[in-house]
């Protein structure tokens, strides 16, 4: 088994590469009821469906770009949050932060404290010149975070034919393009 050193740490959370042994935390986060609502139901209802959202998601992100979602969970004890990290989809010409959590660690900075270290990462280790973010047009918490860490509301996309209209954010003045 492969075992991966953390990519990023921040004051109180720790993110790594997911990996299948992650498919009973990921089972449960993309079943969540704010998972649903606002990013979308990815079809995962089975261990084996996490361990393939994990492989072809994730883990073949990091293998085709160095960077994906992360698997976020708290320092002190390790236990399993959410997952933040760096999105490459053919839709959409620039690559965008993405993050989600369990809904019990929601209201608690850790959104917005996983997203900047990734925006910076982003930025300042993988050379990045323009990381966006898209958002659901209700999904208040999310616009929140996001204008928390700089982006600022560029206006909307489509990002499949007949898909939902999302809200595009991108680099705030102090992030010139």
């Amino acid at each position: 088994m492969k075992w991966t050193l953390t990519v990023l740490e921040t004051p109180r959370l720790s993110l790594r590469e997911l990996h299948a042994r992650d498919a009973p935390f990921i089972l449960e986060l993309l079943n969540e009821d704010g998972f649903l609502k606002f990013i979308g139901d990815k079809g995962v209802r089975t261990l084996g469906d996490a361990r393939d959202y994990i492989a072809n998601g994730p883990v073949d992100s990091y293998r085709r770009f160095g960077f994906g979602l992360y698997l976020t969970s708290l320092r002190e004890d390790g236990t399993p949050i959410g997952m933040c990290g760096l999105v490459k989809r053919d839709s959409l010409p620039d690559v965008d932060v993405g993050f989600a959590f369990c809904s019990r660690y929601w209201s608690k900075g850790y959104a917005a404290e996983a997203a900047a270290a990734v925006l910076d990462y982003g930025r300042t280790v993988l050379g990045l010149k323009r990381i966006v973010a898209i958002t659901a047009l209700d999904n208040r918490g999310s616009m929140a975070v996001l204008e928390k860490i700089g982006l600022r509301r560029e206006g909307t996309i489509t990002l499949v034919a007949d898909g939902p209209e999302l809200n595009l954010y991108g680099p705030g003045p102090e992030f010139p393009r």
